[in-house]
């Protein structure tokens, strides 16, 4: 009988031995994907921020040309003309 015992607490450590090689498997595939994503993630992140980056020095570079302009139109217009631009401009 001893041998037997034996035999089946082999048995039982090898199909614990492989239901945990399995399962780390699965964990480590598991992570790898997670990772994976999350690379994705961070990239998709950084391609936004370079967008919105350069959306707002457009922005800021088109408010200061607007700027500039009615400067140059206030200088250029006289007293009359200003009053009749803004009317239609409201």
């Amino acid at each position: 009988m001893a041998a037997e015992e034996v035999s089946q607490t082999v048995d039982h450590y090898k199909t614990e031995i492989e239901r945990l090689t399995k399962e780390l498997t699965e964990t480590t595939h598991e992570k790898i994907q997670a990772a994976e994503y999350g690379l994705v993630v961070l990239e998709e992140k950084l391609t936004l921020k370079q967008q919105y980056d350069e959306l707002e020095a457009e922005y800021d570079s088109l408010k200061q040309e607007l700027e500039q302009l009615k400067e140059f139109l206030r200088n250029v217009m006289t007293p009359g003309q200003r009053v009749y631009t803004d009317s239609h401009h409201q």
